[in-house]
């Protein structure tokens, strides 16, 4: 077969796809830990992790044979049958997470849809609330996906336009508003508090310390759910095993230590297959999670025999190569680097993150092209980022990454932004 170039695979995905994304104009063929390269031979530091799904790193080889060993033996069976894998899987994420009950899935998205539907079920079953009349409350600039009813609670207008009639029964507040929750709480029929810990899509925006355990204790004093969506933010990326563990120091798996806030529903995707096979799941205790009976939700895939090796193996990468810690220690490294580079700058105004999800804040409108402009300068000089919201870059590596390899990007970072600016 023909070996076609960077700018000839772009046509074509340009000429045969649908144009429901915008990406940075190079095209990748290999992966392995931190780095990528492009069709050329061209290596990069990969500062976006496919938004965060590759936290162990490209082809993380414990994860890759997990997944190559099942493809050879059994892949999928539907759940018309049991399987040899997805019970020993189970009891092990419940484990390793703190609930009674997994409900796997494939997507971050069908997850939140997943986590939706459990939570009304209990709404009607458990807490006597009127059918079709629940109300789930969520945050203003939230991303949880892009289905017709997750869009329905959208702020952003792309998402939204033109894909109406929206699905009703939704309450939207401002995020890190601890007054505006409790007054919404207050509305009729409410069931549920679906909340990002960490607002990842809307340019990395991290809470007050005290916004989620306040949260929890609203949420515990109105009978609702608190249901966490930590497709993005868990699995290490914000230096403790999931974003509601606060500053836990716990060595590996999370410990449930004072900072820990307990999510009636707890939402993961992306890392938790170290983004080598799409696998989501939604873990509850079994007063919310028993409300779902046969028949009544389901998917082909879900729980399927490679989904349940890899997500094992990605979990136990996890907690062997301490990542939570290195997140921790290096998004810390991070964010006063960037500092550093802040005060010498009128280009950049500010950085603001936790563990190794960041971002920095261009010194532009929104609707400017200063931030796109940066990120494919940097591209040039061997990192890939990709702003969100105009004039946000987020940057998100690999888990993996080391100190020495932080500080070259760092230096990438810092040479695009001084030669930017003249």
């Amino acid at each position: 077969m023909e070996k076609l170039s960077s700018e000839e695979l772009m046509q074509l995905e340009d000429r045969h796809g649908a144009h429901n994304y915008h990406p940075l104009p190079v095209v990748l063929s290999k992966g392995e830990g931190v780095y990528v390269w492009d069709v050329e031979g061209k290596r990069y530091y990969d500062f976006l992790s496919a938004y965060s799904a590759v936290n162990q790193g490209h082809c993380h080889p414990k994860i890759v044979k997990a997944l190559t060993d099942q493809a050879q033996t059994l892949t999928l069976t539907s759940r018309a049958f049991y399987n040899d894998t997805l019970g020993v899987y189970e009891k092990f994420v419940t484990e390793y997470f703190g609930f009674d009950k997994v409900l796997p899935m494939n997507t971050g998205a069908e997850a939140v849809e997943t986590a939706i539907k459990i939570a009304r079920k209990w709404g009607y079953e458990k807490k006597g609330v009127a059918e079709n009349q629940a109300q789930i409350i969520v945050c203003e600039q939230n991303f949880h996906g892009r289905t017709t009813t997750i869009v329905s609670f959208s702020s952003d207008t792309d998402a939204s336009t033109n894909f109406g009639p929206f699905t009703p029964g939704f309450i939207k507040v401002p995020y890190n508003d601890l007054a505006a929750l409790e007054e919404a709480l207050k509305q009729p029929n409410v069931i549920g508090f679906l909340v990002e810990p960490i607002q990842g899509e809307a340019g990395v925006f991290v809470p007050d310390e005290n916004y989620l355990a306040g949260a929890r204790t609203l949420c515990t004093a109105a009978n609702a759910l608190f249901i966490a969506d930590e497709v993005q933010t868990g699995i290490a990326r914000t230096g403790s095993l999931l974003a509601v563990c606060g500053n836990c120091s716990c060595e590996n798996k999370c410990e449930k230590q004072s900072t820990f806030v307990q999510p009636d529903i707890l939402i993961l995707g992306k890392a938790i297959s170290g983004g080598v096979y799409p696998v989501s799941a939604v873990l509850a205790n079994d007063e919310i999670m028993m409300v779902i009976h046969p028949g009544q939700h389901g998917s082909t895939f879900g729980g399927n025999p490679l989904a349940a090796k890899v997500a094992m193996a990605a979990l136990e990468v996890v907690s062997d190569e301490q990542l939570s810690q290195n997140a921790r220690k290096l998004g810390n490294l991070f964010r006063s680097e960037m500092n550093r580079i802040i005060a010498s700058t009128d280009l950049i105004t500010k950085v603001r993150g936790k563990g190794l999800l960041n971002a920095i804040i261009v010194n532009d409108t929104p609707d400017s092209k200063t931030a796109w402009n940066l990120c494919v300068a940097m591209k040039e000089n061997g990192l890939l980022a990709k702003p969100t919201h105009g004039n946000i870059i987020r940057f998100a590596p690999p888990l993996v990454m080391t100190e020495e390899q932080l500080m070259e990007c760092v230096a990438i970072i810092e040479k695009t932004i001084n030669e930017y600016q003249k």
